[in-house]
């Protein structure tokens, strides 16, 4: 069984011991009560995933894990086939022992386009929402965050997160949580709050801003990239019963609402720094993710739209900072 003891300890001293009050119940009753049907298939693989500490590690301009001299051709194509089971492998890409996870995501080329504009992670506390199999978190580790702690619901992504953490040694401080964010409390205590490609998903996007605040301590900075249309601070976009073939996409706003839905949320500093529409080459099917993709989502007769006849995807960055209350108003 997967255990989360070890970000026990680890947030046992920082600014997010008082968490411990409500998290061990909630991810007890998470392994108690989570049915999904090939979560124990997925527990067997990891628990086969033991290998020596890799001789090389570089998390600041890819994610990669041991340069594949350390394990035998042998060695190699088991661990590749012990990775296959955890597909579709949709955010990364990896380099594990020299095995090339090519992900459905080519999750790098946005993180390029993040990274230059947020404030530097170094020594900072990190929460990436909606996390995905954990791909960013390593970048931002890599860039010197002190401890990063992803939260989402997904299992499969758990434990695509715990086979790279486990190959890449546990000593790392970065963690991975089954939750949603409305399982947690307000903690006041994050640096910086990353949500990536998680609005559009929210019935309520302005709840779900409140709660991205109500995770950073006063001034820290929220990183947001959703998806967009053109517009002004009026404009939103409610589709019908699916997006680009996806049944849970609720509002797509401009880029000027959102600025504006930011500001209402009580952000500050509200910078839109990238809009960028989505390429065929970073969302694309591949041998590790042989589903359909963004192509099978787009007319085929005109890709600027969707097999729906909406706009096709466009997303947006926006970086803000939590508001600090006026001490001469306390």
């Amino acid at each position: 069984m997967i255990s989360f003891s070890s970000f026990y300890k680890h947030i046992a001293d920082s600014s997010l011991q008082h968490w411990l009050e409500t998290l061990p119940a909630i991810l007890g009753n998470w392994q108690r009560e989570n049915k999904h049907g090939d979560l124990p298939k997925w527990e067997k693989v990891l628990n086969k995933l033991h290998y020596p500490l890799p001789d090389t590690i570089n998390f600041s301009t890819d994610v990669m894990v041991g340069s594949g001299e350390q394990l035998t051709p042998g060695e190699k194509e088991k661990l590749e086939n012990l990775l296959k089971i955890f597909k579709p492998w949709r955010k990364g890409p990896y380099s594990l022992h020299g095995i090339h996870i090519d992900t459905e995501w080519r999750s790098d080329w946005k993180w390029d386009r993040v990274q230059p504009h947020i404030s530097p992670l170094n020594n900072r506390t990190v929460l990436d929402v909606g996390c995905g199999s954990g791909y960013h978190m390593w970048r931002m580790l890599g860039d010197g965050a002190k401890h990063v702690v992803g939260i989402d619901p997904s299992p499969l992504f758990l434990c695509q997160f715990e086979a790279v953490k486990r190959i890449a040694g546990d000593q790392h401080p970065v963690h991975f949580l089954p939750l949603g964010i409305e399982e947690l409390p307000p903690l006041d205590a994050f640096d910086t709050v990353f949500s990536m490609g998680v609005l559009y998903h929210r019935r309520s996007p302005i709840d779900h801003l409140l709660q991205l605040r109500d995770q950073l301590r006063a001034g820290g900075e929220l990183v947001l990239e959703t998806l967009v249309v053109d517009g002004d601070e009026n404009t939103v976009l409610v589709p019908g019963d699916r997006y680009g073939k996806m049944n849970n996409v609720w509002f797509l706003p401009s880029a000027k609402a959102l600025e504006a839905w930011l500001k209402k949320a009580d952000f500050v500093d509200v910078k839109c720094v990238d809009i960028d529409v989505t390429s065929l080459a970073e969302q694309r099917s591949t041998p590790w993710m042989p589903n359909e993709s963004l192509v099978d989502y787009l007319d085929p007769s005109d890709i600027s739209l969707t097999v729906e006849g909406y706009p096709a995807p466009k997303r947006a960055t926006f970086v803000a900072t939590k508001n600090q209350p006026n001490k001469d108003l306390i």
